[in-house]
């Protein structure tokens, strides 16, 4: 009576925990894919206010403080003024560290992502100063860069970031579109390669790469 009364709790726990993993998954999902379809910046701050609350109620998830991570340095680009950005630009780091700490230490994956994302917030930290900033974050940016590239170099992302930053990169610097390419291309094999069934195995990037793409191989 006892091993089957066990038995039965264990399958029900069982059950129970893969349910609540589905529905971690369905929500995250959902709301990922709200924010990147969003039409405007209020319904993507709202999209992304959801996405904190997500990462606060599956605290353990390393991938819920991922995308709520990666909304706000999104949510950056859109902003005008210079104290704002920084302050997305804060959340973010905050959530990224999150994340960081409940990533799996010994999956190559989630550390490569991680450290694409960081470079992701290095380089957005950049861009609200240049002039000021280039010295200090363009080299946390490239660092980070391959760092994510020693755990996956087919991280399509690592390349669409270096791409992005080449392409806004004055010609006189080294940069520009005909520069920028190259990168952008490496990402697009890559990105082909990317199942989207699993939205915890971040697979965005590939539309935007596209489109700069087009726009890179437009007269520089």
């Amino acid at each position: 009576m006892t091993k089957r009364f066990l038995l039965s709790l264990a399958l029900v726990m069982g059950f129970a925990g893969a349910a609540t993993a589905q529905e971690f998954k369905q929500t995250l999902g959902t709301s990922v894919k709200a924010f990147f379809d969003g039409k405007d910046q209020t319904e993507k701050i709202g999209q992304s206010n959801r996405l904190g609350l997500i990462a606060k109620k599956f605290n353990t998830e390393w991938s819920a403080a991922y995308y709520a991570a990666l909304s706000k340095i999104m949510l950056n680009y859109d902003e005008k003024d210079e104290a704002k950005k920084d302050a997305y630009l804060d959340e973010a780091e905050d959530f990224l560290a999150t994340a960081t700490t409940l990533a799996d230490k010994n999956d190559k994956g989630q550390q490569s992502e991680l450290y694409a994302l960081n470079a992701m917030l290095a380089n957005a930290r950049l861009g609200v100063d240049p002039k000021k900033r280039w010295q200090k974050y363009g080299k946390i940016f490239e660092s980070n860069l391959e760092k994510a590239k020693e755990y996956n170099a087919e991280n399509p992302r690592i390349y669409f970031l270096k791409a992005t930053s080449v392409f806004f990169t004055p010609k006189m610097f080294g940069g520009g579109k005909k520069k920028s390419l190259e990168y952008f291309e490496k990402a697009e094999g890559l990105f082909a390669k990317e199942s989207h069934d699993d939205i915890t195995k971040p697979f965005w990037g590939k539309e935007a790469n596209d489109e700069f793409m087009k726009q890179a191989k437009t007269d520089d």
